[in-house]
């Protein structure tokens, strides 16, 4: 891969080593604020952290050794490291890993849930890349950071940042690292894990046939999978054959743009047009392709459409109601997905008007307007472990919130607007959220990098990540076509309908989790073969002409043996 061909070694720490005095845990770091200071402590056993994703090197478990800074006068202030003179190679994606926390500090009480930051910066500062960022909780709790960054130049030198707790606040950082990603040892694993996750064994039996169909030829092809991919699609790009191409031959699903939310709908109070979404329903019938209901309401207060902001708080409630009325009677059994708050983890628009009830009021509304739809929360950053604002663990503490309040909450949407991807980081988010037993979905997923070469490697690891994790059961782009794309460096196929290295990628992949099987019938009438979940037709050759034959392919862990009967 070209990312990674100029690594020499992976999973080396590329910061640079401290003195080997006493001290020499300090000697490596410097202070970063004029009253900022630094001194070594031990963690009491008790609180050392037992659990890490970071695997790079072999039997590692936290140390209990960190580095305390103290004193800190503002935000920026924090401590530094360098990182190992002409080690950072640019195309390459590094991750950081290691343990952040508060110290006592002088910090009000507020200050008690901080964003911790790690930043590199490049050639004196002149430029910073964001490294990570988490929540620590409470003092003398420690988190993990996960974070990740890709240089597009070779620097002239480098230092990690740790930094942005308020003022009068200590920051505690145990066994940071920086170290470039095996992206190849990782999809060794993550073919072994979608082995066991997605296949399973068959014994396609013919029974009493069996005498005289033996040692003829059989052929098993997939028709489709039980894994579905899809794209959005809007008015406009309908209109292209290109897309439309490519949307009929590689796509399962699809989800409306803009044309289904509240703003474009009913721009003017009381003067609703579906006409637009209508047009794009009746455009996936016509191939065939279930639609995500995207969405029915939008949480943050810059999407919300000026006349709503207008109405007070009794008009409000009725126009919500309104709204759930029109939407979900209209189209009851057409959407199998709704998305019904967008992005509550950054938004709380009705919220903050209506009180803490209305969030879970629409998912109420919504399952007993169209019962059979399948109802979703929906929000971005959860995957990347860099947002402290839609971490797994808030985005859990949240569904749990409204289902105590009767939310029939069906699914978990992670949007999945992604730059510079890392797959442990990715697998450790869908553990997480898959405690809660909802179906994920990657729900708006674009993976944006400028050089398509690094598109498509980054591609691949998001899609190996969520094919690979039993918790996931769908994946939606967020477009597809250069110039109907939310961000444009994110294209499959070019505004001709010209496939590029990231389009190649998602189809071979596709083409990866496809099977096909030949063979012949052996004596006890069986033909064996491993096969991903999804729909089949077998065909078999025989002195009287071919027969055909559909079945399919469940999940299970143990054989699937069907009777063949001809």
């Amino acid at each position: 891969m070209a990312c990674t061909q100029e690594v020499v070694v992976f999973g080396v720490n590329l910061l640079e080593s401290g003195a080997t005095e006493d001290d020499g845990l300090v000697a490596g770091w410097a202070a970063v604020g004029p009253c900022t200071a630094l001194s070594p402590r031990d963690e009491e056993p008790a609180k050392v952290p037992t659990e890490t994703i970071n695997d790079v090197a072999d039997g590692y478990r936290p140390s209990g050794r960190y580095v305390l800074a103290s004193g800190r006068a503002g935000e920026a202030d924090g401590l530094r490291r360098a990182l190992k003179r002409a080690a950072l190679r640019p195309r390459v994606t590094y991750r950081v890993a290691g343990w952040v926390g508060l110290g006592d500090g002088d910090g009000d009480e507020g200050a008690r849930h901080a964003a911790v930051r790690v930043s590199l910066r490049v050639d004196g500062g002149c430029v910073v890349v964001d490294g990570g960022a988490v929540v620590c909780a409470e003092p003398g709790r420690w988190t993990e950071i996960k974070g990740a960054f890709r240089l597009k130049e070779s620097p002239r030198d480098a230092e990690v940042y740790v930094h942005g707790a308020p003022a009068g606040v200590d920051v505690k950082v145990m066994d940071l690292q920086v170290f470039a990603t095996d992206r190849r040892a990782r999809f060794r694993k993550l073919r072994k894990k979608t082995d066991k996750v997605r296949k399973r064994d068959v014994v396609l039996n013919f029974g009493s046939a069996a005498s005289g169909i033996s040692g003829a030829s059989i052929r098993v092809m997939q028709m489709d999978s039980s894994f579905p991919f899809g794209t959005c699609i809007n008015t406009n790009v309908i209109q292209n054959p290109g897309f439309v191409d490519f949307f009929a031959k590689h796509f399962d699903w699809a989800v409306f743009e803009n044309e289904l939310k509240w703003y474009h709908t009913e721009v003017q109070q009381g003067q609703l047009n579906y006409s637009d979404s209508d047009a794009l329903l009746d455009f996936c019938d016509r191939y065939g392709k279930p639609v995500r209901g995207h969405c029915i309401f939008w949480a943050v207060a810059n999407t919300v459409q000026q006349w709503v902001k207008n109405l007070d708080d009794d008009q409000l409630a009725s126009a919500v109601r309104g709204r759930l009325q029109s939407l979900l009677t209209r189209y009851a059994g057409r959407f199998p997905h709704y998305d019904v708050n967008n992005e509550m983890l950054h938004g709380s628009y009705y919220q903050d008007r209506l009180g803490d009830d209305i969030n879970a009021f629409m998912f109420r509304e919504a399952a007993r307007l169209d019962p059979g739809a399948t109802l979703f929360v929906n929000d971005y950053n959860v995957e990347g472990g860099s947002d402290p604002n839609a971490t797994p663990e808030k985005y859990i503490e949240q569904i749990s919130a409204l289902q105590q309040k009767g939310a029939a909450v069906g699914g978990i949407g992670l949007q999945g607007h992604v730059t510079n991807p890392v797959g442990e980081i990715i697998c450790d988010a869908l553990d997480k959220l898959a405690t809660t037993d909802l179906p994920v979905w990657l729900t708006e997923l674009d993976v944006s990098e400028s050089d398509v070469d690094l598109r498509a490697e980054d591609l691949e690891v998001v899609l190996r990540e969520a094919y690979a994790h039993p918790a996931v059961e769908g994946v939606i782009f967020w477009g597809c076509m250069q110039g109907h794309m939310w961000r444009q460096d994110a294209c499959l196929i070019d505004a001709d309908g010209n496939v590029n290295d990231a389009g190649e990628r998602f189809v071979d992949l596709r083409r990866e989790w496809t099977s096909h099987a030949r063979g012949q019938i052996d004596s006890a009438g069986h033909f064996k073969f491993r096969g991903y979940h999804g729909t089949y037709i077998v065909q078999l050759a025989t002195a009287t002409g071919k027969v055909h034959k559909t079945f399919s392919v469940e999940k299970g862990d143990t054989p699937l043996v069907l009777d063949m009967n001809l």
